[in-house]
């Protein structure tokens, strides 16, 4: 970890593509063994502790480090948890996340709050005033926010079975706290799917069916959204010509879990051959990485990052 003692550092983040300056990567090291059924948090985990093809400890650290590398290309300022043994650390996106100077605590699964501990390093350059922690009936993950200008777009689940869903993450008290955190930016939510047990028809955050990219586009799947006219609020909102719809398939394997260092440069998986192709021939930089371990656990780029920093 990279740190700057006596430096405060001055988040800054409107949006999901402006020039990335300064992130925090996960990390898989001292990952732990493969989880208990019983213990694993999404229905992807699940089919592949199932199927003995759970990812390799060794497999994921040369994956995230390969990431690293792109970060070190394009200048930017990369942090690091700090290893907490035997414990997955991959998905620091969940931990917490930023929208403009503030760095707000996800409420996340109990299991999962030490992760959060392992940032204190990068938390003690940030002014405290600038650190909210959210009341405790408030459950939110930072897949599920995406900051876009004058908006914020959060995905939710707010279904009566709530409590039944391992995989809903973010509820109504979160989104209604956040538009009073911001009350200069328009929040919108987005009903998403759920399933504990099928990966393909659950959205287990907003990234999983839609991310923003450049200044104007997107990638979507419609199945992600619960509400139809959700979905097309979003279709509206960027344009059908701005719109790469990806199958159920290419949900599954996480094409919408890209991530951006700027409006024209984007970190993907080497294996989203069509995704790609479209981003080239829309004039994007596509930096390819092997992410298909990480993938396995229901999460991609989007979700190992969380950035601190953008112009």
């Amino acid at each position: 970890m990279e740190l700057f003692y006596g430096l405060k550092m001055n988040l800054n983040i409107q949006n999901e593509t402006a020039r990335l300056r300064a992130v925090i990567l996960g990390t898989a090291k001292s990952n732990g063994p493969t989880p208990k059924l019983e213990d694993a948090y999404d229905p992807k985990s699940i089919q592949h502790i199932k199927a003995g093809t759970y990812p390799l400890e060794e497999d994921m650290i040369s994956e995230m480090e390969a990431v690293a590398k792109i970060f070190e290309k394009y200048g930017v300022t990369v942090y690091r948890p700090n290893v907490i043994e035997n414990y997955n650390q991959i998905f620091s996106r969940d931990i917490a996340f930023v929208i403009e100077d503030k760095l707000i605590k996800a409420n996340i699964l109990p299991d999962r709050a030490r992760e959060y501990e392992a940032i204190a390093d990068v938390i003690a350059q940030i002014d405290k005033e600038n650190v909210i922690v959210l009341p405790d009936e408030c459950h939110v993950e930072g897949g599920d926010v995406m900051p876009w200008n004058d908006y914020i777009f959060i995905g939710t689940y707010s279904g009566e079975d709530y409590a039944d869903y391992i995989t809903a993450r973010t509820n109504m008290d979160a989104v209604i706290t956040i538009q009073e955190l911001f009350p200069d930016k328009t929040v919108k939510s987005f009903e998403l799917r759920k399933s504990n047990t099928e990966p393909k028809d659950n959205a287990l955050h907003l990234d999983c069916c839609f991310q923003p990219i450049g200044k104007d586009k997107a990638i979507l799947h419609k199945n992600g959204f619960l509400v139809e006219s959700e979905y097309q609020w979003l279709v509206d909102f960027f344009g059908k010509e701005n719109i790469f719809e990806i199958t159920k398939d290419e949900m599954y394997n996480m094409n919408s879990n890209i991530f951006s260092i700027s409006e024209d440069v984007i970190i993907s998986e080497q294996n989203f051959t069509r995704l790609n192709t479209w981003l080239r021939s829309n004039g994007f930089t596509v930096e390819e990485v092997s992410y298909t371990q990480i993938a396995k656990q229901e999460g991609l780029l989007r979700c190992s990052t969380m950035p601190l920093v953008r112009d």
